[in-house]
């Protein structure tokens, strides 16, 4: 299986996101996600714009089997929506993979029974009840459709919005998944729906609703519907449930990280543990991860900023 990760430098200089404590930290995560994952996923992808292979090959040296600067595509749309760079990585998969947030820490191969999966996902949740709907008042207002899956989808309930967490996302039906990520990306940068999103005063809010609302109805979708080429499709979890998710004990027994959310990031003895370890393990990565965190201009975003959830 294809290891994948992604980076928008757009974003994060804009300062979208949660922040980590320092510079470096952010750093030294995009090091230790690398290194635990390639030993046991060798074939390695990031997706990236010209400053972040700057960046995380020419600088922080991090040895990607392959690169691609596909996100320069991305340099006029809305940094808010930083979810873009993630949906952009998905749709040019060919082979079976597993796209990783760059704070996910692999300490063991994920189970068999994820990676055989036609779609893998971190764990389902329930999303802001309020994000579909914000796009389809806008869609409406603007005289626009919204895609068949979203519509199925919202017409069986529309007052919770289930949403399939992307901290990993993959599988082994690539063409199901480029076509939910192409589906994702042409509502938000198809020319024709520009009015509907400059309409939108917060798009920020809406990442994950783009993101993992629009996976999960389009799972729910296709599953069911006769015609579809993708019918029988699932999704398969590496956690059951947000709360499994979230248990320590789980994640240890699964020897999976996600610091996902600002807490973690901004935890003082996580950081910590996080700096002693590379310190221990790499102190040539770690002095370059000091060096290039030193030269951030004025202590403000530095580029690496992870996309996390």
């Amino acid at each position: 299986m294809r290891a994948v990760w992604s980076w928008w430098s757009k974003p994060y200089d804009a300062g979208r996101g949660f922040r980590w404590r320092k510079p470096i930290h952010h750093l030294l995560a995009w090091g230790q996600s690398f290194r635990l994952v390639q030993a046991h996923y060798p074939e390695t992808v990031l997706v990236t714009d010209g400053p972040g292979r700057a960046l995380l090959v020419d600088k922080l040296g991090l040895p990607f089997t392959h690169v691609s600067t596909e996100l320069d595509r991305l340099r006029d749309a809305d940094p808010r929506l930083w979810a873009l760079s993630k949906l952009v990585a998905y749709s040019l998969q060919d082979k079976p993979f597993v796209h990783l947030d760059s704070d996910v820490f692999l300490w063991r191969p994920l189970p068999a029974r994820v990676t055989s999966a036609p779609v893998l996902a971190q764990h389902p949740e329930t999303g802001d009840p309020d994000g579909p709907r914000v796009i389809e008042d806008a869609f409406a207002r603007a005289g626009l459709s919204l895609p068949a899956e979203w519509r199925w989808s919202r017409s069986h309930s529309a007052r919770t919005s289930r949403e399939a967490n992307c901290g990993i996302l993959g599988g082994t039906n690539v063409g199901f998944i480029r076509h939910y990520a192409q589906l994702a990306l042409d509502i938000v940068l198809n020319p024709r729906h520009s009015a509907a999103w400059a309409a939108i005063a917060d798009t920020g809010r809406l990442n994950w609703t783009v993101e993992q609302f629009l996976l999960s109805a389009c799972l729910g979708f296709h599953r069911f519907d006769p015609e579809s080429p993708y019918r029988g499709i699932h999704a398969q979890y590496l956690f059951p449930s947000v709360s499994a998710a979230f248990d320590p004990a789980e994640s240890a027994r699964l020897g999976f990280t996600h610091l996902l959310g600002p807490a973690a990031k901004q935890d003082g003895q996580i950081t910590a543990r996080l700096e002693d370890r590379i310190r221990r393990e790499d102190a040539k990565f770690y002095q370059r991860c000091a060096r290039i965190a030193r030269s951030a201009t004025g202590g403000g975003p530095c580029h690496g900023q992870p996309p996390t959830k």
